[in-house]
């Protein structure tokens, strides 16, 4: 498990994709168009869909789970 992983704000997520583009996991799906959403049993916690992300709304998190 990977001991960093992608974190979303639900409140401030515009769907916009892009962080979809550039997971080489296809982690993250924007379901139904609303917001986008990260399985974290594929999360490899690279940083892409974080840099990539026009709003700034994807931080990476220490994934507690990963221990």
């Amino acid at each position: 498990m990977a001991k960093r992983r992608a974190v979303i704000s639900k409140k401030e997520c515009v769907a916009c994709g892009c962080c979809i583009k550039v997971c080489p996991r296809a982690a993250i799906t924007v379901p139904f168009g609303v917001c986008a959403e990260v399985d974290y049993g594929l999360c490899i916690g690279c940083g892409k869909c974080a840099k990539e992300c026009p709003a700034s709304v994807i931080t990476l998190e220490v994934n507690d789970e990963a221990k």
